[in-house]
């Protein structure tokens, strides 16, 4: 259901490109704009993982210069049946993570010094499974053309209002340019909001299952949340179209499941997150207030499995 849902969704997405591609030019520039939006698809599909992480000025690390990290990450691929990805760290306050890549030989994971300073290690297992499930079902792809589509929506609307759209040989009604301005990023960004939150429940679902505890996650994503609300990310406030990529929306704190959020209201996650525990038959019937202590992937090492 999720994989039809999200098709549809970004093929109305397309479509929402070809009728303003059409608005602004006729037949013409719909096709202008299909073709735009292909060539989009196409840059953003080659280069998708480079541009997140140079967006937010992520260096790599390895085993020498992470080695508990790294391993932590390694041991999680192997756990989920997917090639070793590259390993980031991003030198920001603020806790958060996130997965990029156009398939899983290309993938990497990136999380923040916030994050590392922030969780246990059991927590980050969850937060780096988290990332990996969605490597796994391939929404790395799938989140960024869907922001590259919707960034370059907002920039057609935006140049029709500049430079005036004709139709038929008629310049359009500047109103009608207005509205279309507002409207189209407007519908664009809907859609990729739409997109985001039903990738993000099936994610904290597998990656539950992959490092084997939901209420690690659970308690992870409460942590998170509210790291975010008190830590601006002025990188991710430069590159708003990105906020879907993250773990928790990095723009604001405590997002909603309402119209305008990138990601669902982080108690629904919670709860969902607790009731899948309870069909595991793990832990209680409350919210999590830590994470358990023994991690199924190997010895416990340090609270702070980085550097």
């Amino acid at each position: 259901m999720n994989v039809l849902k999200t098709a549809l969704l970004l093929a109305a997405l397309t479509a929402l490109f070809g009728v303003v591609g059409y608005w602004l030019g006729g037949t013409g520039g719909m096709l202008i704009a299909l073709g735009l939006a292909a060539a989009t698809n196409a840059y953003a599909y080659w280069n998708s993982d480079t541009l997140a992480l140079r967006a937010y000025k992520a260096r790599e690390v390895d085993a020498a210069s992470a080695p508990e990290l790294v391993a932590l990450v390694h041991d999680l691929a192997r756990r989920a049946d997917l090639p070793l990805p590259r390993v980031y760290v991003i030198d920001n306050p603020q806790p958060n993570a996130f997965a990029t890549g156009r398939n899983p030989q290309k993938a990497a994971v990136a999380a923040t010094t916030g994050l590392l300073r922030s969780l246990d290690r059991e927590e980050l297992a969850a937060v780096m499974a988290h990332e990996l499930a969605h490597v796994k079902n391939r929404d790395t792809l799938i989140m960024t053309v869907s922001a590259t589509l919707a960034g370059a929506l907002a920039t057609l609307a935006q140049f029709g209002f500049l430079f005036g759209g004709t139709r038929g040989g008629e310049r359009q009604n500047p109103l009608a340019l207005i509205a279309m301005m507002i409207l189209a990023p407007l519908g664009g960004m809907i859609i990729q909001m739409a997109i985001s939150r039903s990738r993000e429940y099936a994610a904290d679902r597998m990656g539950a299952e992959i490092c084997g505890n939901p209420l690690w996650l659970a308690a992870a994503l409460q942590k998170i949340a509210g790291g975010v609300s008190r830590t601006p990310n002025p990188d991710a406030e430069s590159h708003p179209a990105t906020a879907s990529m993250f773990i928790i929306n990095p723009l604001a704190g405590g997002a909603i499941d309402g119209m305008f959020s990138t990601h669902p209201a982080t108690q629904n996650r919670v709860a969902a997150l607790v009731a899948l525990a309870q069909e595991m038959g793990i832990g209680g019937g409350g919210a999590p207030a830590s994470a358990p202590s023994a991690a199924p992937w190997g010895p416990r090492r340090s609270r702070r499995p980085w550097g």
